[in-house]
């Protein structure tokens, strides 16, 4: 198991927060998503077949860019 986390500038409300969690939590071997409006970070915890590109990825196409 791997976590990262991610500053997510765009994140400003419960709506946010729950497409975030809605879509990364749908990539396989994601197993927590943890997304916070106030804080405006992610934290996503993950095993193979995921990779921090893809979730990267995710968020971009979800308009939700990571900046780190």
């Amino acid at each position: 198991m791997k976590t990262v986390t991610y500053t997510v500038p765009n994140i400003h409300c419960k709506h946010c927060t729950h497409t975030i969690t809605m879509e990364l939590s749908d990539i396989e071997g994601v197993s927590n998503v943890d997304a916070d409006a106030q804080t405006r970070l992610v934290t996503v915890t993950f095993d193979q077949p995921a990779t921090e590109e893809q979730l990267k990825q995710t968020l971009t196409e979800i308009n939700y860019p990571a900046t780190d």
